[in-house]
């Protein structure tokens, strides 16, 4: 028998692998949510599976994701990056990525942790959205979103609006907003 999964999980098997094994579960490692956080960014405008099926090429054209190298990439590398076909070749969003690696170094130095940086905006446990989720109930952002978006906004980040961190957010577990129809619906996540 099928697991009951949530509406935007497609049959496709890197996108029910994400579902079932990532998206909604708490994530603290800087360095992961560094990576989800350039994801999420070069998802604007697109789907996510198009930014799964290239994660991978992802992690390889931006050192593993690896901060420290990123904020020293110059215009040579982005040049390069225009031309790597394993990434969106867009470059407001690699001319970002950098400029996210750099804001996220300085406020690592600043308040030591991006992880507990993050998680102060949901009081440092997973939320969950009130009332029943559906298809029909989810939302593109909250309170919450909008306030985190604010915040890396006003320290230099970008491509972080509200729905992109929201989805971020769903994404790193800081919210969990499986469906109640999904089998990864949380009985204990806390309702905000």
């Amino acid at each position: 028998m099928e697991r009951s999964r949530c509406f935007w999980c497609t049959h496709d098997p890197l996108y029910v692998t994400y579902h079932d094994t990532e998206w909604g579960v708490p994530v603290y490692d800087d360095n992961d949510l560094f990576e989800m956080l350039i994801l999420e960014g070069a998802q604007a405008g697109l789907s996510w599976l198009t930014i799964l099926k290239r994660r991978e090429g992802y992690r390889r054209a931006f050192a593993n994701f690896d901060a420290e190298k990123i904020s020293r990439f110059t215009s040579r590398h982005v040049e390069r990056l225009m031309h790597n076909d394993g990434i969106i070749r867009n470059r407001l969003k690699i001319e970002g990525t950098v400029k996210n690696a750099r804001a996220f170094l300085k406020l690592q130095d600043e308040v030591g942790s991006f992880s507990d940086f993050v998680w102060n905006f949901v009081d440092g446990k997973p939320i969950r959205t009130p009332g029943k989720l559906t298809r029909e109930t989810y939302r593109p952002t909250s309170p919450e979103s909008d306030a985190l978006s604010k915040a890396l906004k006003k320290r230099g980040f970008t491509f972080v609006g509200s729905t992109i961190i929201y989805a971020y957010m769903q994404g790193v577990g800081l919210v969990n907003d499986h469906e109640d129809s999904c089998f990864k619906a949380p009985s204990r996540t806390r309702r905000r």
